[in-house]
């Protein structure tokens, strides 16, 4: 659906459990990294103010599938692809990969939320026109 955004990532070794192979959870953090820079270089945020109303795009689901360990200190490609963007919805597809050999397929969803400043509120509603322009760029 949109060009694919690519990024790299060092394993660090906050990343590693004991055999020093990147912990499940790390990939989690890093697929919200990844949705995070695919955002900013299209002139988004996660959390942002748009046309007088603060909108932030929330998770409500997160899947990780693992194909091959990743080690500390080895250095990953992440490529991010928008895969679905519904009225209120995006689905992110997220490879990771090692010198071209797959490591990782991850797979997040989001709803565009309005926030009432003050009180903490969110409510989804449909993504605004100009944002739907820059996710597809």
């Amino acid at each position: 659906m949109s060009a694919v955004f690519r990024s790299t990532r060092l394993v660090e070794f906050a990343d590693t459990d004991m055999a020093g192979i990147a912990h499940f959870s790390a990939f989690f953090r890093w697929m919200e990294s990844a949705e995070h820079a695919f955002l900013r270089a299209r002139g988004l945020s996660v959390f942002m103010d748009w046309e007088g109303e603060r909108l932030s795009f929330p998770r409500v689901a997160a899947a990780c599938d693992y194909l091959s360990p990743v080690r500390f200190e080895q250095i990953l490609d992440v490529e991010v692809r928008l895969a679905r963007l519904g009225t209120k919805s995006l689905t992110y597809e997220i490879d990771f990969s090692l010198a071209g050999r797959p490591a990782a397929k991850g797979r997040l969803t989001t709803v565009c939320c309005r926030v009432t400043p003050g009180r903490h509120e969110m409510e989804s509603v449909a993504v605004p026109p100009g944002v739907r322009e820059r996710l597809l760029a």
